[in-house]
């Protein structure tokens, strides 16, 4: 009689749950600085800057969308070791559909609610948007971008 199955599978399953959670705590680290990137730009181009609010949020997207592919691809993911523009496209496919989801935030709060305090589109657009289009990103990031063979599924299990 072997106990050697039972162990294996147990370590094996508390391995893949360290790497988990090093994963969404690196994912969640780069998300913070591209977070910050992309609020600190939002506030001033909506504010001395003067731009109404979706132009400034366009802009700030395109900024923290950079900061997340490099530290992403620099470091989350650096053993998904991908190559080409493929992974970029794909990086930027993903975000641009949480920007949408973002924008739809933004719009529906400033233009849809009759919220246009500067207060109001930052707590629309960088608040709930983002809240939304995190989980988006995280997903697509780990499953279309930097996929890592015999990862099946999503990252709860």
């Amino acid at each position: 009689m072997s106990t050697r199955a039972w162990p294996s599978r147990r370590t094996s399953r508390l391995t893949r749950a360290c790497a988990d959670r090093r994963e969404l705590a690196g994912f969640a680290a780069v998300g913070l600085l591209a977070y910050a990137a992309d609020l600190a730009l939002f506030t001033w181009l909506r504010g001395p800057a003067g731009l109404d609010p979706l132009t400034a949020k366009g802009i700030s997207f395109v900024a923290g969308c950079s900061v997340a592919y490099a530290g992403n691809a620099l470091g989350t993911y650096r053993h998904a070791r991908v190559k080409g523009l493929r992974a970029y496209a794909v990086f930027c496919a993903v975000n641009l559909a949480g920007a949408v989801v973002q924008l739809l935030c933004l719009a529906l709060s400033h233009y849809g609610l009759g919220l246009t305090s500067q207060r109001a589109d930052t707590v629309s657009g960088a608040g709930v948007g983002m809240a939304l289009a995190t989980v988006l990103r995280f997903w697509g990031t780990r499953t279309l971008v930097f996929r890592t063979e015999g990862r099946v599924g999503s990252w709860t299990g």
